[in-house]
């Protein structure tokens, strides 16, 4: 599929260009409370493509309260730039708050505006900021999308410091698929740096800029892939080092010295993750990586999380434990009533209240007293019962105990044991990977998390578009695997799962396996029991059939679907 050589940008973005003539305190374009304009940095040190010459357009005169369409009020200029402006807004009708760039119909580069607009909305991926509406109206064109208040930039994550091996881990990792994905619909960015990445409060990245700021900037390139696989390691590299991979200094980041060329992550910052290092040398434009490993160049984003997906799982760290405070004792446990002793006194234990002496005392004993006396009655008649019938019959325990000696074919099952499932990967075995970084979202004990599928037109059998799908699981050591429940997120007509005993993490093909037992289902729930025990310590959960389910956030109406957990028993 053929590439379009525009991007898109985050609103403030303002690299290489003139200082704004609007300024606002405290806002961005995705709705995150961080200082404004700072994107100063010229697209020499971003690496990206040139920007077009074009005529300059007077900006259409707008103020704080004016209405587009009767509907999204604008509140406060975030950008006044060569042309155009950006804007925080209100969507009235909604009660929501909105972002909205605007620009005059007669702009050069007006129809390329809405055209970029409208390609991003159709692409619908909630990884990227979301274009919600492009309108031409009353000679202005103006491009409506999310404001996302609870959303921190990566330039204001790396103030402090660099980010920890996990979280630079997910970054990338998630960066890279949904670039990967945007390309496959011939969307490219082009302008990928820390200002457009966010992460919101609940740890998911996003991206902001698709196929929007591009064209505001006339930002093209001859190699788009190449050039946002460059851009995402150059955010692997900041997220590592806290520095920027080029000379120039960018973004809040200090550049590498001058002189001295690109040189690894773990070159420049001691403790850096030698994995990851090396990922962001391989995506940079370095014609390799390091001189050590001479691993191959990632020239496209699909590249870059195969190569993601080949190393092993950085696992987040564990929670620091905190010790419990000592125990304090209290002045009225220690019977001063809140009152200190003088030194070398001698402390008078209070005097017990006395008994009950009242009327009501008086029979509440005497109720007591019988109910003791007759709790003592049953339990010794009980007792004598219980005798009696062991001496009945002593003289066919002891027949059965003498058969039971005799036997020798007793009952001696062996007790079943959960397998701890040390790593996963999926397994490839024809076209496309479906979603390589959700792999352990299978067996993280939650099981609103999942690894799915894409959408397929026909189904439910796959074959013979794709043999099957699905996910190739680490034991840890040679097992002799019983059965393996399996979570779906999709019920319907019909899943069907097979599981396959494998020699690697990283099988050549499904010729090489031996199968262990198969299950079809139409519920949310499979169990697979192993017809064939056979001992290994790799699994793979395999789906050749999957059931047609409705779209949703994530993917179009077709044969789908996702496992929530996996669990292994033997």
């Amino acid at each position: 599929m053929a590439e379009r050589s525009t991007a898109a940008v985050d609103v403030a973005d303002n690299s290489g260009d003139e200082p704004l003539t609007a300024k606002a305190d405290q806002s961005t374009a995705d709705g995150v409370a961080q200082n404004p304009e700072r994107d100063t940095e010229s697209d020499k040190a971003q690496g990206s493509g040139g920007i077009e010459e074009t005529e300059k357009a007077s900006p259409p005169e707008l103020h704080s309260g004016h209405k587009l369409a009767r509907r999204y009020r604008l509140e406060e200029c975030v950008t006044r730039l060569d042309g155009f402006s950006s804007w925080r807004a209100v969507d009235e009708k909604l009660r929501r708050a909105v972002g909205v760039h605007i620009l005059p119909a007669d702009h050069s580069r007006a129809r390329s505006v809405l055209a970029a607009a409208r390609s991003s909305a159709l692409l619908g991926d909630p990884r990227f900021v979301q274009v919600l509406d492009a309108v031409e109206e009353n000679d202005l064109v103006y491009v409506v999308h999310e404001w996302l208040p609870d959303a921190t930039e990566l330039t204001a994550l790396l103030a402090p410091g660099p980010l920890e091996v996990h979280d630079a881990y997910q970054m990338v990792s998630q960066i890279a698929s949904a670039m990967a994905a945007a390309h496959r619909e011939g969307l490219a960015h082009l302008r990928l740096n820390p200002n457009a990445v966010l992460r919101t409060s609940s740890g998911q990245w996003r991206i902001r800029g698709l196929a929007v700021n591009a064209a505001l900037r006339g930002i093209s390139s001859d190699t788009p892939q190449r050039t946002d696989t460059e851009a995402i390691g150059a955010l692997l590299y900041a997220a590592l080092t806290q520095r920027w991979p080029y000379e120039s200094d960018a973004y809040g980041l200090s550049g590498l010295p001058k002189g001295v060329g690109l040189i690894a992550p773990d070159q420049v910052r001691a403790g850096v993750h030698r994995g990851l290092s090396e990922l962001a040398m391989r995506a940079l434009a370095n014609d390799g990586a390091t001189a050590s490993r001479h691993e191959s160049a990632c020239t496209t984003p699909e590249e870059l999380v195969k190569a993601i997906g080949e190393m092993p799982r950085i696992r987040p760290p564990e929670p620091a434990y905190t010790a419990p405070p000592e125990y304090q004792r209290t002045t009225y446990q220690q019977g001063t009533y809140g009152r200190p002793s003088p030194p070398g006194a001698t402390q008078v234990l209070p005097t017990p209240p006395p008994p009950l002496q009242s009327r009501t005392g008086k029979a509440l004993k005497w109720a007591v007293s019988a109910l003791l006396i007759a709790a003592l009655g049953l339990g010794s008649w009980q007792l004598a019962d219980a005798l009696m019938d062991q001496g009945n019959k002593s003289e066919d325990t002891k027949q059965t105990q003498t058969t039971d000696g005799n036997d020798k074919t007793g009952d001696k099952t062996k007790p079943v044991k959960t397998l701890a499932i040390q790593g996963a990967k999926e397994f490839v075995a024809k076209g496309d990977p479906q979603h390589p970084n959700d792999v352990d979202k299978t067996y993280d004990g939650d099981k609103s998390t999942y690894w799915r599928t894409s959408s397929f037109i026909g189904g439910p059998v796959l074959a013979p578009y794709k043999p099957g799908v699905g996910i190739v699981y680490d034991l840890g050591s040679v097992q002799d695997v019983s059965t393996a429940a399996i979570g779906l997120y999709y019920s319907g007509d019909h899943t069907t799962v097979k599981l396959y005993a494998t020699n690697s993490l990283s099988p050549s093909s499904l010729d090489s396996m031996t199968q262990l037992g198969t299950v079809t289902t139409t519920g949310t729930n499979a169990t697979v029991k192993v017809t064939k025990h056979v001992k290994s310590r790799y699994v793979l959960v395999w789906l050749t059939a999957l059931p047609h389910a409705d779209s949703d956030q994530y993917s179009d109406a077709g044969y789908k679907q996702a496992i929530t957990d996996v669990k292994f028993t033997g």
